[in-house]
């Protein structure tokens, strides 16, 4: 009778914790999973998006030799911000790779594996991992704060540059590693620009679809 009694009170007070932490769990920090349930299909779909936003943001471009002002960092980044990091780095891997396969989608429609292999080369492969960095931060729950979603950008081209800019000195400034960094200078207020940018669109979207799903 009391091992009876015992069993059930010990049930009562898991479903009560249960449903208590139930309530106090945070919603999901991806914000493409809040929006549309997360499946096989969706994941190709939002891939295949992925790779088109990329690449119509790198023809949105200022030129300049030989890396030109593109769209391209704010597309990866809010990729990632929004993906997750895994289907982020995906994302950039299947553009990387339809771009070296001849696909147009490079800056003003280039292709080839000529471009990996050349000044640009380097920021393209950094997209891959700089994706999945602001990804990952997006799943501890970064993007849905304006200053975490500024700092998360920040770092994302941090990466970029981390793995661009010693490529792009090797192929267009004979090793010259500083030369290759006073060159990007300018680059560093377009970048803070479109990090400010994103700091305002992502957690801006969090705002809305919770609205939405409040009406």
């Amino acid at each position: 009778m009391f091992k009876g009694l015992t069993l059930q009170l010990t049930l009562t007070t898991c479903i009560s914790k249960g449903r208590k932490l139930s309530t106090t769990a945070p919603s999901n920090p991806i914000l493409v999973d809040r929006i549309i349930s997360r499946s096989l299909n969706s994941d190709i779909v939002l891939v295949v998006f992925g790779v088109a936003l990329t690449a119509f943001a790198a023809q949105l471009q200022i030129p300049a030799s030989p890396v030109p002002f593109t769209f391209q960092t704010l597309a990866v980044l809010l990729i990632g911000a929004t993906y997750g990091g895994a289907r982020a780095a995906i994302t950039m891997s299947s553009y990387v790779v339809l771009g070296a396969l001849g696909l147009p989608v490079f800056a003003g429609g280039a292709s080839g594996f000529d471009k990996i292999f050349g000044a640009t080369g380097g920021f393209l492969l950094g997209f891959i991992f700089a994706a999945f960095l602001t990804g990952y931060l997006a799943e501890l729950n970064w993007s849905s704060n304006a200053l975490k979603m500024f700092v998360s950008f920040a770092l994302g081209s941090v990466v970029i540059y981390a793995i661009g800019v010693p490529v792009l000195a090797m192929v267009a400034f004979k090793s010259d590693l500083v030369a290759a960094i006073t060159y990007m200078f300018p680059y560093l207020l377009w970048d803070t620009v479109k990090a400010v940018l994103a700091a305002g669109i992502v957690p801006g979207a969090f705002v809305l679809v919770k609205t939405i799903k409040k009406s």
